[in-house]
């Protein structure tokens, strides 16, 4: 299917990045399926499933507001109780690293509990 392609040409985009770009309507007059390309694309994007909406937030923004609302909460505290200011940025990261690894750990137990419905 790709071994030999026919008509590659390059396409200049925004801020002068350059891709290789294959003929389409060679590619697809050469193409078995070409009849049914769109209807089968057609069926790809009406499938029905959960919405991963939820998951997305839990798997990548609240680690990330966890570490940042932590990162606040001991540079505030350190800087009240450590007299040393080059101690208080490494160990308010440090302590936020880890409640921020602490909350990571407890979502993957959560989303590994048996007979859980996914």
């Amino acid at each position: 299917m790709f071994e030999e392609p026919a008509n590659i040409y390059y396409k200049k985009h925004l801020f002068y990045m350059i891709t290789r770009v294959m003929d389409e309507q060679k590619f697809c007059k050469d193409c078995n399926e070409r009849k049914d390309c769109q209807k089968v694309y057609q069926q790809l994007g009406g499938a029905e499933g959960p919405s991963v909406l939820a998951k997305v937030i839990i798997a990548f923004l609240l680690p990330l507001l966890v570490f940042i609302g932590c990162l606040a909460i001991f540079g505030q505290i350190f800087s009240k109780t450590i007299n040393i200011k080059e101690l208080q940025t490494p160990l308010s990261l440090l302590a936020a690293l880890s409640v921020t690894l602490a909350i990571i750990l407890i979502i993957r137990i959560i989303n590994r509990q048996p007979g859980k419905n996914r």
